[in-house]
């Protein structure tokens, strides 16, 4: 009956064992691996000690595997290269988190909420340097399609089919004005309503304001007057004054709650909805620190 008895290798052994064999003598496996003769000869014989057979005999000054030491041998060889391998792996990994993404938004009032999610980022995945990217003329796709963006949310699914899209959330745009301003006499804002408003946008140009483009200009309705405002407390308290109409959803003007004769009107009897896409580069969503961003930005945003 043969017994066989396990012997618990340590690397250094299989790296000991590699190393001889290819070089084939006590002087250069020293040198191979930064130790002395001595000290490697003390190895050897303390794991032929362990494992109850030789694994190397010597002839004319040249080392040579026993035929246990071949099976050894090829046994060292495969546990290297696979350790060898999968520290190539992690490498890769661990360096495909590093990296830099560059973000744009239709949505002006997008940025606010953006803040907040990149300093979570940043304790997250320090290596993932982010950068809010302001665009004045608000075309992120084309941006993104010229290597400007690397991540765009925007209020159109993308038909671009180098593009990756999914959809965040849905939200709601109402119309925030005085408490005496004509809009509140009903229960909802009629688009037909704006030919006589005041309209205060966010900034130019036209085509970028959804209320605009998507309710308005399909409409052939022209507000009486336009202004752009990029300060929000100062186009809130040209709405608290009764002086425009302000067209925002109401997560954007969160932070600004002492407007007590302001009231919110939803437009269009059945509410002005829209939704937000996250869109990135097909060919960048093999990057590891771009997806990461991504599920990150999902759980953070995604119908919430």
């Amino acid at each position: 009956m043969i017994c066989f008895i396990f012997v618990p290798m340590e690397i250094k052994y299989f790296r000991l064992i590699r190393t001889i064999a290819e070089e084939g003598n006590m002087a250069n496996s020293s040198r191979r691996l930064f130790l002395t003769q001595s000290a490697l000869s003390h190895q050897l014989r303390e794991l032929e000690e362990r494992l109850g057979f030789k694994v190397f005999y010597r002839k004319r000054n040249v080392w040579q595997l026993t035929d246990e030491g071949q099976e050894l041998h090829a046994l060292a060889v495969k546990v290297l290269d696979a350790i060898n391998e999968g520290f190539e792996k992690i490498d890769y990994i661990k360096n495909g988190t590093k990296g830099a993404i560059r973000i744009g938004t239709e949505c002006y009032f997008f940025y606010q909420r953006l803040l907040t999610f990149i300093k979570k980022m940043d304790v997250l995945y320090p290596e993932i340097e982010v950068n809010i990217i302001l665009d004045p003329d608000n075309h992120p796709l084309k941006k993104i399609l010229e290597n400007e963006l690397d991540i765009a949310i925007v209020h159109e699914k993308p038909k671009e089919e180098v593009l990756f899209c999914k959809e965040l959330f849905e939200d709601e745009i109402f119309a925030f004005v005085h408490k005496d301003h004509f809009f509140n006499t009903k229960a909802y804002v009629s688009v037909e309503q704006f030919r006589q408003a005041h309209l205060i946008i966010h900034s130019y140009p036209l085509d970028s304001v959804f209320i605009y483009k998507h309710l308005l200009k399909p409409n052939y309705v022209e507000p009486e007057n336009i202004t752009a405002i990029p300060l929000t407390e100062i186009a809130l308290e040209m709405v608290n004054a009764n002086m425009g109409v302000m067209c925002k959803p109401k997560w954007a003007l969160e932070p600004f709650k002492d407007f007590k004769d302001i009231v919110v009107k939803p437009i269009g009897e059945h509410g002005l909805k829209r939704s937000h896409f996250l869109t990135v580069r097909k060919s960048d969503r093999q990057k590891k620190y771009i997806n990461d961003f991504i599920s990150n930005f999902e759980e953070e945003f995604c119908y919430d």
